[in-house]
Formats: structure tokens, sequence, C-alpha cells
């Protein structure tokens, strides 16, 4: 019952305005429309390879240290450059056939696609400067 209560509760919180701050509000900001996780070989070729915008696309695991670092650093670049690039997200255990397609032999990798092209691409931890520069030369800034 108790448990029942603080669901309840929970749900009931508004989810904009200055009571939000206090627990995670489900809206959504400029950074998650521009970040989306792929959710099958045709949800990728939608999203990414018919885009018609720049995509970054990060193959990731769960169970991958190196990418729990590398992930939110790239969301938050991605989501400063104000809808000129996407950022797909592609769990390597979950679309093994998009690793292999890729030829995703390590995480994390990402790759730069324009026009359903692979561009450019990177394997392993890059710093904010480094990611800087990916993008920049992505978007052609």
């Amino acid at each position: 019952m108790a448990q029942r209560l603080a669901l309840q509760r929970l749900l009931s919180l508004p989810t904009r305005g200055p009571l939000a701050s206090h627990g995670r509000a489900f809206g959504t900001s400029a950074g998650r429309r521009s970040t989306f996780n792929v959710q099958d070989g045709s949800d990728f070729q939608d999203r990414v390879v018919n885009s018609p915008k720049p995509v970054v696309v990060d193959f990731h695991a769960q169970w991958c240290g190196p990418c729990k670092i590398l992930g939110p650093r790239l969301e938050k670049l991605v989501a400063k450059q104000e809808g000129k690039v996407l950022m797909a997200k592609v769990d390597i255990d979950d679309h093994t056939d998009l690793a292999i397609e890729y030829e995703v032999s390590a995480v994390p990798t990402v790759l730069a696609m324009k026009n359903g092209d692979v561009v450019d691409k990177f394997v392993g931890i890059k710093d904010e400067d480094q990611l800087e520069a990916f993008l920049k030369k992505l978007i052609g800034a």
C-alpha cells in the first residue's frame, strides 16, 4: 500500500515548472530531440541512412566503461549544435547485425554519416576538443 501511494505521488508531480527540478522530468529537451536510440534495422535506415542531416552513430554496450564516459560527452556536444547534426545510439548487443554491417570490432565506435555514407570514424574515447573537431568536420563548420 505504501509503495502504491509513493508511486501515485511520483506520477502526480508536475513535469514542468519549479517543482519539476526536484524529480526527473519526462519532458523533451533540445538534446533529447537530437539524440535517439535505434530500435531496429528499418529504424536505422529511416533515421540514419535516409537522414537529410548529418548523423553521429554511437555504437556502444551497457557493459562498456569507456562508452559510459563517451556517450554523455558526445550527447552534450551534439545538443550544442542546435539541430545541425543528429546522434543515433546503437547498442551492439541488441543490434549485432548493424555492428557487423558497419564493421564494428570494438566499442565505443563512432561513425560520422552524411547522405547514408560513412565519412569519418573513430574507435575509443576522445576528449571534448577532439569531439568538437570531429563534429565540426562532419557539419562542415
